[in-house]
């Protein structure tokens, strides 16, 4: 998510005239070497997840990861079926889920369809969060190597960063939207060739086509590299030394920028309405603005996940969890900038500093929206010290997005201006003393932040039951039946027993509840999940703390009414249960449901309650309950 940066004074690509057939194969091989050192750090990073898809989930966020693979497996029934992507039924019974309001990854969902059909969900959601930080960062590469610099291993320098970056490492903990920051250097790309293109009609067809598969896969990305392009021509155009350039340029960016806005709008004619006035849309968003903030000191500190993490100088504490820790450059990053950025100014053209001033601004707005509305340090909050955000947070859009993101906006400005610093000095005389200072100071910033893989967990089997079909006997399609403990952000197995059956296609069945965001929080706001009722509560509790209640019958038609209201018709507890912190007592739901429904049918590898709404719980005579 995160942008902005610099409209080409020179195009530092490759040169104007024909290049000999041998060193052009030179170029490609290193490109391709480029392509390879991208991917294998994006199968590093995910390579716990990798080494068995089917039983490992990221530790920090296993909703999250669930969440996706649900995504995923939607997406083979939108493609089979013809469904509705942006609203369903199957998830949240009988209400459903607005998708839309939710990062529903359509465009994803549909595009590797064949691949969830074929290998299931998890291998699908590992292969995305793999190309994504593998893409963004080669796709940064080709974008700075053809537009910013010469050389290119500054080109690779820069576009390391801008892919594997801290923040970007920990969004790869569940969020397949918040890795996708290929979005950045390929809009980027787009707007940049409005400065000379002559088909800029074309140019805007695919600056709308980015702008509607962007919305699908992050929309408060989109939003972000929105914000910061805008603000960065704005800037670079009211320089002196471009202003002329930035008005004869004006006419085809506009008439790409309206091409762009026409083919988006159509395409998201539907997305956006259901978004903001849809079933299940809201107001604002699910989480505390105020919590989900960058520490201003987190600037400065390193994270967990990274070499200097490892030796034991990382600092999880100062961020809001974490998947949000975005920065977390540590100062000796924020130092080589500074001096890069001086470095870069002295003696140079008025044109160049036209974009160091704009990628500078840009760089600053950003980090100080990302410290949200009141300042953090080292922990503390000091309500009494308003920020930038102060007065943005009730703004419309401001007021759904998280100011902790805005920060990624500063790694890609970090990014930039790394590669164009390595690329200076990659072009200056050879000077031993400075060549050796220089090469010191890149590695005494980056190689402490260096990434190590994302930490997993293990996580349940997908039952039998599930797996062979053998569910279709209990169960008519369309009916509503689940596992217990609900789907949760706190439990997540019922949502990946729906998800696998929905990959394979054929009948489905819907679950109540799950993890998702929707109407219900305060004041009109989101929250996390569906609004709790009792008998979902009662199935967690014994779930995460082994407690098994006492019925009665009041006790009884209270679950009575709520499965009829959720249509449950069939509910199964597996062998084996996972919670986000490891394993879930199984032997509390049993006997919880035991004294509900009487004993389970023992139904290949699960235990199971045929239900008929209404009806089935079991009452004592003489408790003061009903019989029925």
């Amino acid at each position: 998510m995160a942008v902005a940066l610099t409209t080409p004074d020179v195009a530092a690509g490759p040169s104007a005239s024909p290049e000999p057939p041998a060193r052009r194969r030179g170029a490609w091989l290193r490109d391709v070497l480029a392509a390879l050192v991208c991917l294998g750090m994006g199968y590093w990073i995910t390579s716990g997840i990798w080494a068995d898809p089917a039983r490992r989930a990221v530790s920090y966020n296993p909703g999250d990861h669930a969440f996706f693979e649900w995504l995923l497996g939607y997406g083979v029934q939108i493609a089979e079926h013809g469904l509705d992507p942006f609203h369903t039924t199957l998830l949240n019974a009988p209400d459903g889920v607005n998708l839309a309001a939710n990062t529903s990854i359509t465009v994803y969902a549909l595009l590797f369809a064949p691949l969830t059909a074929l290998a299931g969900p998890s291998v699908a959601y590992v292969t995305i969060l793999t190309l994504n930080l593998s893409g963004s960062a080669f796709l940064w590469y080709l974008f700075l190597r053809r537009w910013l610099v010469a050389h290119r291993g500054a080109a690779l320098i820069g576009a390391l960063f801008c892919g594997f970056a801290p923040g970007w490492i920990a969004h790869a903990n569940g969020h397949l939207n918040w890795t996708a920051g290929w979005l950045v250097p390929a809009i980027l790309w787009t707007v940049f060739r409005l400065r000379t293109s002559r088909r800029w009609w074309l140019d805007g067809i695919v600056l709308g086509l980015l702008m509607a598969a962007g919305f699908s896969i992050a929309a408060e990305m989109l939003f972000s590299i929105a914000l910061a392009t805008t603000v960065f021509l704005l800037v670079w155009a009211s320089s002196r030394a471009t202003f002329r350039e930035a008005m004869r340029a004006a006419p085809r960016a506009l008439a790409a920028a309206g091409i762009a806005a026409v083919l988006a709008g159509a395409l998201l004619a539907y997305p956006l309405y259901m978004h903001f006035t849809g079933p299940g849309s809201f107001q604002g968003t699910g989480f505390n603005q105020r919590k989900y903030v960058e520490d201003a000191a987190g600037y400065l500190v390193y994270p967990y996940r990274t070499l200097a993490g490892a030796l034991g100088f990382g600092r999880g504490d100062l961020a809001s969890n974490q998947t949000e820790g975005a920065s977390f450059f540590g100062a000796p990053l924020l130092l080589l900038v500074l001096a890069g950025t001086v470095l870069l100014w002295r003696r140079a053209p008025r044109p160049r500093k036209a974009v160091l001033r704009a990628t500078t601004i840009v760089g600053v707005l950003f980090l100080l929206l990302s410290l949200g509305p009141r300042l953090n340090w080292f922990g503390k909050e000091y309500p009494d010290v308003p920020l930038l955000y102060a007065p943005l947070a009730h703004w419309p859009i401001f007021d759904a997005a998280l100011p902790a993101r805005f920060a990624l906006a500063v790694v890609c400005v970090f990014g930039v201006l790394l590669a164009l610093l390595a690329d200076r000095l990659l072009a200056a005389p050879r000077k031993p003393l400075r060549t050796v200072a220089w090469t010191v100071a890149f590695a005494v910033a980056l190689v402490p932040i260096v990434p190590t893989p994302v930490l997993t967990m293990g996580r349940s089997a997908e039952p039998r039951f599930i797996a062979d079909g053998t569910w279709r006997d209990y169960v008519a399609d369309g009916q509503v039946m689940t596992s217990l403990p609900f789907g949760n952000a706190v439990a997540a197995d019922a949502q990946r027993w729906q998800a696998y059956t929905m990959a394979r296609g054929g009948a489905q069945f819907g679950i109540p509840d799950g993890y998702f965001l929707g109407p219900g929080g305060p004041d009109g706001t989101g929250r996390v999940g569906a609004v709790p009722r009792r008998t979902d509560r009662l199935f967690l509790r014994s779930a995460t703390t082994n407690y098994a209640p006492k019925m009665d019958n009041g006790d009884r038609a209270q679950v009575r009414a709520d499965l009829t209201y959720w249509g449950v018709h069939a509910i199964f507890i597996p062998e084996e249960i996972t919670g986000k912190d490891g394993p879930l007592f199984r032997q509390a739901l049993v006997k919880t449901m035991t004294e509900l429904f009487g004993p389970g049918r023992q139904v290949s590898d699960v235990l199971l309650w045929q239900i008929r709404p209404g009806i089935d719980p079991v009452s004592v005579p003489g408790d003061g309950g009903d019989n029925g």
